[in-house]
């Protein structure tokens, strides 16, 4: 007889039954709804902004990379002067 028997489940709803009333119960389970209801309209507004607002990226014009200028080191300097 562990906690999943039925006569422990029909006594947990008793006791919440009596604990919180049954007008109490529906109106958390309205609250519930309502609120799942508003999550799911934000998801879809936030999915219709970032269609809306989705631009086609931006081209890169890529140059060749120029080499750096050769200039004499200070040892060649000595050498050639």
């Amino acid at each position: 007889m562990g906690f999943g028997s039925p006569i422990h489940w029909i006594l947990l709803v008793l006791v919440v039954v009596l604990l919180f009333g049954g007008g109490r119960i529906s109106g958390l389970m309205g609250d519930v709804a309502k609120g799942i209801k508003s999550f799911k309209k934000g998801l879809a507004e936030d999915d219709d902004d970032a269609a809306a607002s989705a631009k086609p990226a931006q081209r890169i014009e890529q140059r060749p990379a120029q080499p750096p200028e050769q200039s004499a080191t200070r040892d060649e300097q000595k050498l050639d002067g």
